[in-house]
């Protein structure tokens, strides 16, 4: 692999600057990334080669262990980084104090470091976090964070996607992806059969080396795991064994667990090494390439692979330090029921504690795969675990069905059952299920009440209060939350008080009482300080929603910046996910449609709470731009808003299906949809709902009752639409600040509604305007075009921009939507707009004429 790097000058040079400016004080990320076996690790080693004197390199591993290995390659450090941060990782210190004396270790100016985390593609959450904490201020350490990568194995929904795009907005990164060998340096490597060995390998680094050192290119091995047996031949029978026996672990083994496993140590791998197999340190033996484990470990018969598992198990148990994650991923390869049943869910809870919540999953899920191992009280107990931790992770469902299995197991301790109907009761509304939700809720209080434990009792009661409040139920949702508050400062239950006071301050404002707010800020206040991730994480949600309601959309970004920092922080995947379409929602009221968009994709295939408006998003801008699959979108927005049985959802749900029908027609239900859902926006005195839905009254000629106020909505339908025009706008709504202005008769006032309308892309409502000018007798209107289509002839968004390109290179729709993260309905209603608008009947002349018309790449996004 030596010559390999020569090909590799321009990635070594660039990894040499960046440790010559880590000396001076600048520090850096560097992603190195590209399929197994192209060269990273090899790259990665070749800094050594190039460090200031005065730097150093540590190198941590991330491990392919079917439950990732908790802080994995940070553990990797003890013996090469100080005693503060070596006893942070082997004490299991919170993490708070892990990164003040990671970033200790890192801080000392005399001696830049390179840190390399090989292989992030398998990191746990909790690395990650670590990861995230380092990206954001390795720019002001003398730092050089390496993090190489398999980008071939990375989809839609990988964990490393949300780390990847933070490093994009940080201040000083390199990007170096490794590609293939070309045939010349194929030649460089071997001049005899090079041609053939290019062929065969498709210039992969890897695949080469080990074809040119099993020597046959006569019989060419259809896979590398030939290659690698090839030479395995050729070593020792013990060394043989000694490889298998390592083959099984998927990390790097420590000395004493290679002096405990192999006969003879060390020593005995010394073949091994001398034929390029696995590479020897004084403190760890690693395979010198995963493929090579990989090739050796399935070459195993299952008898024998169990076998050696099972040695590992035993050897770990015996030595003093366990490391539960590899001990539970070894019993499980070995089938140790007993093993499992033991240290999964310890592995679990060490994983929680860190922070890596599908870590917990998986080893939850293993545990309960064992269930039978358990008494009826622990499975109960682990399946209350299984499900708290799906619905983290926004797996809503199987945290119900779960959820459900607990309530029933729980027969003998009303506490615990009182407490699991809570949680189901959560989830269930998570769900959709708002009748489930309801029974659930009201027997978690009716067992609670006799159980003799305040603190359970209180979070019944403020669920209660949350039920209520999300119907609208204000009044009821106050006194229920007002029982639960004086129970929780009771019992200094600071979670309980935190939920309580949301769902108080949340039905006060609703109520139009502004004293809410001050009950939701102190809900905040009181989750963050208690340290309490998940009310935080929800206090922050009704906050912002409420700050959306009331067109304060400055201070909604500023609280959602916090929010979604706070939520990928804390790994609370569900609530990341609808503080992502609440910003959809503020990217939608402030005219940035294609990140609305991209924020409403991510909703649209969650738990029914954040699907609603998601959809109410992706059906909103559809119609405002003529989508030809906004119809559907709208169809599918109503039929979940229904579903939910909530003015929050239906309310806006309604007024997108009466813009759709005002702007498009088509839609014969829509008038009495909107009036059923006015009517109850009245008698709940939800005023938002009852501002906007009244506007669509108005608009589509049914009567209103007279609305009152300062509200936007409120001085159009009073006809003062000047002073409307000008409420949107100090808010920052361009499309309704434009729409506005469409109803005045000043053909002054419908020449800027129409440049609004024409830079966001509006297209039906710009055509009313322009029919408006000309029956005013305007003599020239403005013909476009828009800034999102000056140099797009055919009038694409960004979006369609993306599919015509992968429409080009011959991709599925299907394939679209793994490539864009849609759904792959959602890629259908683009592919059929793009038709539309492209004047086409089939995707294969996408190409063709997309090019005639000068069709520009996709815009960045």
């Amino acid at each position: 692999m030596g010559r390999v790097l020569l090909e590799r000058e321009r990635e070594i040079a660039e990894l040499a600057a960046a440790a010559g400016e880590a000396a001076g004080g600048g520090g850096s990320v560097v992603l190195v990334c590209g399929e197994a076996g192209i060269g990273k690790s090899a790259l990665v080693e070749a800094v050594r080669g190039v460090l200031p004197a005065e730097g150093r390199l540590l190198v941590g591993y991330c491990d392919d262990l079917a439950t990732r290995r908790t802080l994995g390659p940070f553990r990797d450090l003890v013996g090469s980084v100080g005693p503060r941060l070596t006893a942070a990782l082997a004490e299991g210190r919170d993490r708070n104090e892990l990164l003040e004396a990671l970033r200790g270790e890192l801080s000392w100016a005399q001696q830049p470091t390179v840190l390399v985390v090989e292989d992030v593609h398998w990191a746990d959450e909790a690395t990650l976090d670590v990861l995230r904490y380092l990206v954001r201020r390795a720019a002001g350490l003398p730092l050089v964070l390496v993090l190489t990568y398999r980008d071939d194995e990375i989809g839609r929904e990988h964990p490393l996607r949300d780390l990847l795009g933070l490093v994009s907005r940080s201040e000083r990164v390199r990007r170096l992806p490794l590609g293939r060998l070309s045939r010349a340096a194929v030649e460089k490597l071997s001049a005899r059969d090079a041609g053939r060995i290019h062929e065969l390998t498709g210039g992969n680094p890897f695949f080469v080396v080990e074809i040119i050192a099993a020597g046959d290119t006569v019989r060419p091995p259809p896979t590398v795991v030939d290659a690698v047996l090839a030479r395995l031949r050729t070593v020792a029978g013990s060394a043989q064994d000694a490889l298998e026996q390592i083959a099984v672990v998927p990390s790097a083994l420590e000395r004493w667990l290679v002096d405990r496993l192999v006969p003879g140590g060390v020593a005995a791998l010394a073949p091994a090494e001398r034929n390029g197999l696995v590479t020897v340190a004084p403190g760890r033996v690693t395979f010198r390439h995963e493929l090579i484990r990989r090739a050796v470990a399935d070459s195993l018969p299952a008898a024998r692979r169990i076998a050696l598992n099972q040695r590992v198990v035993t050897a770990l148990l015996e030595h003093g330090d366990v490391d539960l994650s590899a001990v539970v991923h070894h019993a499980a390869e070995a089938g140790d029921t007993d093993t499992i049943a033991a240290y999964a869910p310890r592995a679990a809870a060490e994983a929680i504690a860190a922070g890596s919540h599908r870590e917990a999953v998986g080893h939850l899920r293993l545990a309960l795969e064992h269930r039978d191992a358990y008494p009826v009280a622990e499975q109960a107990e682990l399946l209350d675990r299984y499900a708290i931790e799906c619905y983290t992770n926004g797996d809503n469902e199987t945290a119900r069905v779960s959820q459900q299995e607990a309530v029933a197991l729980h027969r003998d301790d009303p506490r615990k059952r009182g407490a699991s109907y809570r949680w189901l009761s959560r989830i269930e509304w998570m769900n959709g299920r708002r009748d489930a939700a309801e029974r659930a809720g009201a027997a978690a209080v009716a067992v609670l009440e006799q159980a003799g434990d305040d603190r359970l009792l209180a979070m019944a009661y403020s669920n209660q209060a949350q039920l209520a409040c999300l119907a609208a139920r204000e009044a009821e949702a106050i006194a229920w939350g007002e029982r639960a508050v004086r129970l929780a400062r009771q019992a200094g239950d600071q979670a309980t008080l935190s939920h309580a006071l949301n769902n108080i301050g949340l039905a006060k404002v609703q109520a139009g009482n502004p004293l809410g707010r001050a009950d939701l800020e102190e809900s905040l206040r009181v989750a963050l300080a208690a340290g309490e991730s998940e009310h935080a994480c929800r206090a922050y949600v009704n906050l912002i929603w409420n700050l959306l309601d009331e067109l304060r959309l400055a201070e909604a970004e500023k609280y959602l910046t916090e929010a979604l920092e706070h939520a990928a922080y804390a790994e609370h995947r569900m609530f990341h996910t609808y503080l992502t379409v609440e910003l959809g929602l503020l990217r939608l009221a402030t005219g940035r449609w294609d990140e609305a968009v991209q924020c409403g994709e991510i909703g649209a295939g969650s738990a029914m709470a954040a699907r609603s408006p998601a959809l109410v998003i992706l059906a909103r801008v559809g119609v405002r731009r003529g989508e030809p699959g906004a119809a559907e979108l709208v169809a599918q927005a109503w039929a979940v808003a229904e579903e939910l049985r909530e003015l929050q959802r239906t309310g806006p749900a309604a007024a997108v299906r009466a813009e759709a029908q005002w702007l498009h027609g088509g839609d014969p239900g829509a008038v009495a949809v909107l009036e059923r859902t006015y009517a109850q926006a009245c008698e709940l005195g939800v005023v938002a709902q009852e501002a906007e839905l009244a506007s669509w009254m108005t608009r589509l000629g049914r009567p209103i009752r007279p609305i009152a106020g300062d509200h936007p909505h409120a001085l159009h339908i009073a006809g003062r639409v000047t002073e409307a025009a000008a409420a949107w706008r100090a808010v920052g709504c361009p499309y309704e600040y434009a729409a506005a202005l469409a109803d005045s008769d000043d053909p002054g006032d419908l020449l800027v509604a129409l440049a609004e309308l024409d830079r966001l892309e509006a297209a039906p409502l710009a055509r009313r305007v322009r029919t408006r000018l000309r029956e005013l007798g305007t003599v020239r209107v403005p013909r476009g075009p828009t800034d999102g289509t000056r140099h797009n002839p055919a009038g694409l968004t960004g979006r369609q921009l993306e599919v015509v390109h992968l429409l080009g290179a011959g991709l599925t729709n299907a394939e679209i939507a793994e490539r864009l993260t849609l759904s792959v309905r959602t890629v259908d209603a683009h592919v059929a707009a793009v038709l539309t608008k492209l004047g086409l009947h089939s995707r294969r002349e996408v190409a063709v004429r997309a090019a005639e018309l000068g069709v520009p790449p996709p815009r960045h996004r």
